[in-house]
């Protein structure tokens, strides 16, 4: 039998720029897992506690809010971008884009 060991992104984003790219493309797709799973991965690429202590949050919660069944706060989200090291920006979206549309009420 051949030995396998569990493939995990977070050691393929081994580099800033990697991670940025990575959360850049989660961010222009508009989609929130993407954007929670982004986040998760680079944190635990860079080191989670590491970010949890920067960030002002314990391990666990964490690990809870940025995992796949996780719904982080607004603000959670805006302080582990921080921790990292990263600024959000706006600009607007270019035409034809067809990622998710604003949902009339």
């Amino acid at each position: 039998m051949s030995k396998t060991t569990r493939f995990d992104a977070a050691d393929y984003l081994d580099t800033k720029e990697r991670q940025v790219a990575y959360i850049t493309a989660a961010l222009e797709s508009g989609d929130a897992d993407f954007i929670r799973d982004a986040l998760g991965l680079v944190a635990r690429a860079r080191g989670m506690s590491e970010i949890a202590k920067s960030a002002g949050l314990n391990r666990e919660s964490l690990y809870k809010a940025l995992g796949e069944t996780g719904n982080p706060e607004f603000s959670t989200v805006m302080r582990v971008v921080r921790a990292l090291g990263l600024t959000l920006s706006a600009r607007p979206a270019t035409a034809g884009r067809t990622s998710r549309q604003r949902r009339s009420a």
